[in-house]
């Protein structure tokens, strides 16, 4: 009999934590259908704007950061140790190339519309291609022509999304508001929550404890 395990990621694209987290989730559920085949998972990814008060066109990366965390050598601290984290489970996220901390507002919104069209392959790739576009090549997520092309490159039409590319830089509010504690944060059937981005043991193991109803 097939089991259905309900699992609400939330996240953020500017979080290098969320793209580690989803590579840990991808190796868990990997070896759930190897293992557990009768277990299915059905993720919901769960938007989270971290900088709601954002301005549209965003701010310089190098300049937020330092103000955050006090000094050019905390930056480079921090990012060496997501770099490291994110070698581990075959990511590289180039710092250099990004520019702006963007307002995500948008980018949340356009995945849930394609969330909404119902088809989850583009909704994937949407998701993977959007923290591709911002950790791999320093693409600003916060241009709406940017995401407009994003979207177009993973099959969708214009017309499918761009009314819902706002330029007020009004905040999103996803269909289960913040996640507490922070992200990434993993929910399985909204009773057990994993926070941060545990390894994917940790990750398979709540799947595989989960009591379907």
């Amino acid at each position: 009999m097939m089991q259905t395990v309900t699992l609400d990621v939330f996240f953020d694209f500017i979080c290098p934590w969320c793209l580690i987290g989803q590579r840990h989730l991808d190796q868990a559920l990997a070896r759930l259908r190897r293992e557990q085949p009768q277990r299915q998972v059905r993720v919901h990814w769960q938007g989270v704007q971290l900088l709601p008060g954002l301005a549209a066109e965003g701010v310089p990366f190098e300049a937020f950061y330092r103000e955050r965390l006090g000094s050019d050598e905390a930056v480079r601290q921090r990012q060496a140790q997501v770099r490291d984290a994110a070698s581990a489970v075959g990511e590289h996220i180039e710092f250099a190339r990004i520019r702006r901390m963007p307002n995500t507002a948008n980018a949340h919104r356009l995945l849930q519309r394609v969330q909404a069209l119902g088809n989850r392959q583009q909704a994937d790739a949407l998701l993977m291609r959007l923290f591709a576009a911002y950790f791999h090549e320093g693409q600003d997520l916060g241009d709406r022509t940017t995401l407009l092309a994003i979207a177009q490159g993973c099959g969708l039409m214009h017309a499918q999304v761009a009314d819902c590319l706002r330029e007020d830089a009004r905040p999103f509010m996803g269909e289960q508001g913040r996640a507490a504690g922070g992200v990434p944060c993993f929910v399985v059937d909204r009773r057990r929550v994993v926070s941060g981005a545990q390894p994917a043991d940790v990750l398979f193991e709540a799947l595989c404890e989960a009591q379907p109803a």
